[in-house]
């Protein structure tokens, strides 16, 4: 029996965590069955792929048994999908699985009749079941089958009853065949992603905007399994590991002891991120980060407001305070990246509110500072309040907000204008000396990202594909609309933020005249080739090769020589290592 698991990213550095979870547990609870006779096999699409190219491929596939893991940001591709494969593959048994059809299963089938069944809830003992009566072509037995809402022969639905949770040493581990070689199982499948590991499940807090604290019984994966899988990323060198644990600091002792296992046996190369809440870590666990290696773990923090009242109504206990603590003293170290968050469209906080979150929250200098817009998931404490709230949100997924009690749809505009300002100019890191300078010609940060934004709408700029360096024009032509007397101070500040992240071979059209003369180029490029004072790590290279992988610009305002190393390379932000040159003087500054 051929069974197909079908998974829509939502990009193509995306992997679904949940389907391989799925086939592992399946492999290893059909023992009993000969070699061959169940087939499970993988299909990971993403949503900007043309939907005429999956029907192609899944219908290629033809499985005897055809299943599609939904999320918040596929299901509406994924009813697209179901309605046409359904007219090509009329003989073959559609499930759906996953969070966004488990709270209302039985509308999900009344919605969509090409569609036998739904699988509630964590899906590996479901799913593993489900295989066991398709392979004896058992179907009368989904009446007595945990975890699913079905199609009964004479079209009645049918909900049966929860499955039991899963003890998570029970699950396997999905990167490593079934061999246990050490070698990656269907590496072809994660070659250039994201590889994402769990090692708890469940929530033990109850914001009301989630559906995570469903199950309140949160469960570990045992300790010595997860060092031994953790192990194993680092024996391979992957890029990244990124945690699914809703909140990985809540024990303290187990939070320490895989902190330090990563320290003690750090690669120097892989990445692991982590959600957390800053509130709960402790003196010992922010003493351990200092001393981490630059890059070795990335932290998300969700604060969502700093609103006493909205956080109180939204049932989320953290203190801003003990956050806002926490969160500068990790950003003093210098090597860790901070993700923070907020949510707009909370009950309680209007539009002056979150400019006044947006602005306390800004002034922790993240490294990515997400804006995002409250989902009125089903089944959630937030959606059962919605006439309380005034919520009027989108019918159809992700069922984002349009408007609240505190906020009208004008309101909601201008926060996603501000929202779009701060992806291009702040998160993309690209300008981070420049708004630094910038924001302190405005009365907060709001009003800077808000200004930019006005200044985009009334220029026509929004809603195009701009090159990168049209972003620097459009923010200069900025900055000399607001400061004029000081744009060429600026000018050169994009200069210098644009040179530290690309060695560009064609100079941008704002960076003007390049004033370093030739026969200094010259004169420095063979006197380095011989000592290596600036470029210690170029020994192997002549002056030639040096001369293309770094960059000299003169300041004149700022009054610096720089030399811009793009070998060294800053491992949190990707900026070069800059060194002043000023004749046989320098001074060297690691980035």
């Amino acid at each position: 029996m051929r069974v197909l698991l079908v998974a829509f990213n939502a990009k193509y550095i995306h992997s679904n965590l949940a389907v391989y979870t799925l086939k592992a547990y399946a492999r290893k609870c059909s023992g009993v069955y000969a070699p061959g006779e169940l087939r499970i096999d993988i299909a990971e699409y993403t949503i900007n792929q043309q939907p005429d190219d999956i029907l192609r491929s899944i219908y290629k596939k033809s499985p005897d048994l055809l299943c599609f893991s939904c999320y918040i940001w596929n299901m509406s591709y994924v009813e697209g999908i179901v309605k046409e494969i359904h007219k090509l593959l009329p003989d073959t048994d559609i499930w759906l699985g996953g969070p966004e059809v488990s709270y209302d299963a039985g509308e999900v089938l009344e919605r969509l009749p090409s569609v036998k069944g739904v699988m509630r809830g964590e899906g590996e003992r479901t799913f593993a079941d489900l295989c066991r009566i398709y392979m004896g072509r058992n179907l009368e037995e989904l009446a007595g089958m945990a975890g699913i809402t079905y199609r009964q022969p004479d079209g009645r639905i049918q909900a049966n009853i929860p499955q039991k949770p899963l003890e998570l040493d029970d699950v396997p581990f999905v990167y490593e065949d079934t061999q246990n070689t050490g070698n990656m199982a269907d590496m072809g499948n994660f070659e250039h992603k994201i590889l994402y590991y769990e090692a708890s499940r469940g929530c033990p807090f109850s914001c009301s905007y989630c559906l995570s604290s469903i199950d309140r019984r949160v469960r570990f994966r045992s300790l010595p399994l997860v060092k031994r899988e953790l192990q194993f990323f680092l024996n391979q060198k992957v890029p990244q590991v990124k945690f699914v644990d809703r909140t990985f600091n809540l024990k303290h002792e187990r939070t320490l002891e895989i902190w330090r296992y990563l320290i003690e046996h750090d690669n120097g190369i892989t990445n692991f991120h982590f959600e957390i809440a800053a509130d709960l870590l402790n003196e010992e666990e922010l003493a351990l980060i200092r001393t981490m290696r630059p890059g070795l773990i990335q932290l998300e923090i969700g604060v969502q407001s700093t609103n006493l009242d909205t956080l109180k109504e939204i049932r989320r206990a953290a203190v801003f305070e003990r956050i806002k603590k926490n969160v500068t003293y990790i950003r003093s170290s210098g090597n860790v990246h901070c993700h923070l968050d907020l949510i707009a469209g909370l009950p309680f906080e209007d539009r002056k509110s979150f400019a006044r979150s947006f602005d306390e929250v800004y002034a922790l200098r993240p490294d990515q500072l997400q804006l995002g817009f409250l989902k009125v998931l089903k089944g959630s404490y937030m959606e059962e309040n919605r006439k309380a709230y005034g919520l009027v949100f989108k019918d159809a997924p992700p069922y984002e907000v349009l408007s609240t009690k505190w906020l009208s749809y004008d309101d909601v505009l201008k926060l996603k204008g501000v929202e779009e300002m701060v992806e291009v100019y702040y998160n993309s890191g690209q300008f981070s000396h420049t708004l630094d300078a910038l924001s302190e010609e405005f009365s907060s940060p709001w009003q800077l990202y808000m200004k930019l934004w006005k200044y985009y709408e009334r220029g026509n700029y929004l809603d195009v594909q701009h090159k990168r360096s049209a972003r620097y024009e459009i923010l200069l032509e900025f900055i000399k609309k607001r400061v004029p007397e000081k744009a060429e101070k600026f000018r050169e500040l994009l200069v210098y933020d644009y040179y530290l992240r690309e060695n560009a071979k064609t100079r941008p059209g704002f960076a003007g005249e390049y004033t370093v003369e030739k026969e200094f180029l010259r004169e420095f490029y063979e006197k380095e080739s011989r000592e290596h004072r600036y470029l210690p790590e170029y020994k192997e290279y002549d002056r030639n090769q040096m001369r293309k992988m770094t960059h000299i610009e003169n300041f004149t305002i700022l009054q610096k020589m720089l030399l811009f190393d793009y070998k060294c390379r800053n491992p949190l932000n990707q900026e070069a290592r800059t060194c002043m040159i000023k004749k046989d003087l320098y001074i060297r500054k690691g980035r």
